[in-house]
């Protein structure tokens, strides 16, 4: 009789551990869900810059759940130099504003500049200073949902390529021949990206801490906010992918990076949490061109190497633009 009795639970008890398992997958993809829009959608709220966590553990716990709402980058910073607004379209119509300045003596070349996720124009302005003090003129973008650009959603580097297409076909229609690409971060992706994916044929590229994939950047995110690496950026990147329209797991900034034929410099900082070496490894090594080089800076993390190191910033970047 007690052996039946011990048979009749055990299935019972099968179904309702089955039972957990599956809400918590549920719940799992649910918050995965609220990750990957709240990670791609910008809110033009300028009180979430100023936004101090709430003491209310239910708010608290909702907030971890669902993520935390971001704000669009605020452009604050303006040139020292004189410049003028330029006004570019998307073919599905989002107006993308850029700076272009020329310098005051016999123009060497141009550069573009481009920026990472939640930052702007006007955060690259003392990389652009110096491309303007060695005799280049410059453009700085906006990239969309970003300063003053138009959107709310960011793809990560999928779709903001056709800002590089736009910028490069704009400096081409001046008659300049010879176009450099400088990014960083996002802005790096997004370069590598567009020489995949268009006919650009840039002078060079100067590529500062560029992410190896979506799904190694969100590990690096759940990183540092202290998650589990895994399965918060597997499940988070196929619904952005979901979410966004495109394939998250084929956004892969190493696989980009076989068509980039032109010299390239790849700089990168030994400190970095957000970009590991390995992944700087993985892109170098991708790279179809042989004209390339790698730098590290062993005192930066994840941010401006310039501003880091400006000696060893401008030496190798000088160097670069001069063929060297």
């Amino acid at each position: 009789m007690e052996e039946k009795k011990s048979r009749r639970k055990l299935p019972s008890l099968l179904r309702w551990v089955l039972w957990v398992i599956l809400v918590q997958f549920i719940l799992i993809n649910i918050s995965a869900a609220f990750y990957a829009y709240r990670l791609t959608h910008f809110y033009n709220d300028p009180s979430l810059h100023n936004n101090s966590p709430s003491g209310n553990i239910f708010t608290k716990t909702w907030k971890l759940f669902t993520g935390p709402k971001l704000p669009k980058s605020q452009l604050t910073e303006q040139p020292a130099f004189v410049y003028d607004t330029v006004d570019l379209n998307t073919t599905n119509g989002i107006l993308i504003k850029a700076w272009y300045a020329k310098t005051d003596s016999v123009a060497k070349g141009t550069v573009l500049l481009f920026h990472g996720v939640m930052s702007n124009k006007g955060q690259l302005l003392a990389e652009a200073n110096e491309f303007h003090y060695q005799g280049y003129n410059i453009m700085l973008l906006d990239l969309r949902a970003h300063g003053k650009s138009d959107g709310a959603t960011t793809t990560m580097g999928v779709r903001e390529t056709e800002e590089v297409k736009l910028a490069y076909d704009y400096i081409r229609a001046k008659g300049e021949k010879r176009i450099f690409l400088w990014g960083i971060s996002m802005g790096a992706v997004v370069i590598t990206k567009a020489l995949h994916d268009y006919s650009i044929q840039p002078a060079g590229v100067i590529l500062e801490l560029p992410f190896s994939s979506l799904q190694s950047h969100l590990k690096a995110r759940a990183r540092v906010l202290g998650f589990p690496q895994q399965p918060f950026a597997f499940l988070v990147t196929g619904w952005i992918g979901i979410e966004r329209g495109f394939n998250g797991y084929k956004h892969k900034t190493k696989r980009y990076a076989k068509a980039i034929s032109c010299p390239v410099l790849v700089q990168y900082g030994a400190k970095d949490s957000y970009v590991l070496k390995k992944e700087i490894d993985e892109v170098y090594t991708s790279i179809f061109s042989n004209q390339k080089k790698l730098v590290g800076y062993e005192n930066a993390g994840h941010e401006s190497l310039l501003q880091n190191d400006p000696t060893k910033w401008q030496t190798e970047v000088g160097k670069f633009l001069n063929g060297e």
